[in-house]
């Protein structure tokens, strides 16, 4: 079967080419997705009170909707250095397989389409921080930051760590200060994690004139807030816990890999400054990944030993 058939063209003449459904899936950003849906998921089964299981998978849904609305209004915009990226250059608005018009008319429906059932599924609340999300990463990160200033993932990171709170609210129609410490857990996560990531990516970045830190400050100033932002991270991960919210099994599973995170930190801190590829960054980027992952999950895990042991 050809690719012809798999979809309709886009261009004109020689410069058309097919459209497929990965590619419209591509755009809504689907590795980013799954984060967002996985936080977001961990808020609605730690939060007290009872949301009907039909009604948590729809404002789960929502939540991935809303990332994906976000994520293809954000390959509209960055078209023109997107195209300039080796990490991103081979997504369907560079390489012509979507037309910039509809990769926008994608991400305004969805975006709508997801507040509405949003506040069908949960609740008024919900809907308005998935709202606050979407604009955040939408208007504030990507139209207004990222262009103009080193600190936009810092700013800008508070659009990916609002899921779990929005989970949060989703079940309590509130925002707690459990529901505080979740989104700060990921908004002091997110720049060390991305700043790992543009220390080995900064040709990319310095290419397509984004003003990341390691293009800005240099690698050595980048590394220093990288190892600030892990150890304002540590005391954040153990609030759960602290907060009396779970146990000390979580608070166990934070203290273990935030010290590991440091660790991390410290070694890439401690790299030279003009080391080819920077491995202890790439390493570290990949750990943080676990990182997250690992605490999140360990939240309802708490939670599930706690009722097995009082029960």
């Amino acid at each position: 079967m050809s690719d012809t058939t798999h979809g309709f063209l886009t261009g004109t003449g020689e410069q058309a080419k097919p459209v497929r459904v990965r590619d419209y899936i591509e755009l809504l950003k689907p590795r980013v997705m799954s984060l967002v849906v996985f936080t977001g998921l961990i808020g609605i089964v730690i939060a007290p009170g009872y949301l009907h299981p039909f009604e948590a998978a729809l404002a789960v849904l929502a939540i991935a909707l809303g990332s994906g609305a976000a994520g293809a209004i954000n390959m509209w915009y960055e078209r023109d250095i997107d195209a300039l990226m080796v990490r991103t250059r081979g997504r369907p608005l560079p390489q012509g397989r979507v037309a910039p018009d509809d990769a926008l008319g994608l991400g305004v429906l969805l975006s709508i389409f997801s507040l509405l059932l949003m506040s069908l599924a949960a609740n008024f609340v919900a809907a308005a921080l998935l709202a606050a999300a979407i604009l955040f990463y939408v208007l504030i990160y990507t139209v207004w930051l990222k262009r103009r200033t080193p600190q936009n993932i810092v700013i800008g990171g508070a659009a990916g760590a609002f899921p779990p709170m929005i989970g949060w609210a989703a079940v309590t129609g509130d925002v707690s200060a459990m529901g505080i410490v979740l989104f700060l857990l990921i908004f002091l996560w997110t720049p060390p994690h991305f700043w790992a990531l543009a220390l080995y990516r900064s040709d990319d970045y310095r290419r397509a004139g984004v003003p990341m830190l390691p293009v800005v400050a240099g690698p050595r100033e980048t590394k220093r807030q990288m190892l600030i932002y892990t150890l304002l991270l540590v005391p954040v991960a153990l609030a759960p816990t602290l907060l009396g919210a779970v146990g000390w099994l979580y608070g166990a599973v934070a203290a273990v890999m935030s010290v590991a995170f440091v660790a991390h930190a410290i070694r890439v801190w401690r790299s030279a400054d003009d080391e080819t590829g920077h491995p202890a960054a790439r390493r570290m980027f990949h750990f943080s990944l676990l990182y997250l992952a690992i605490l999140f999950a360990a939240l309802p895990l708490d939670l599930m030993a706690s009722r097995v042991l009082a029960g």
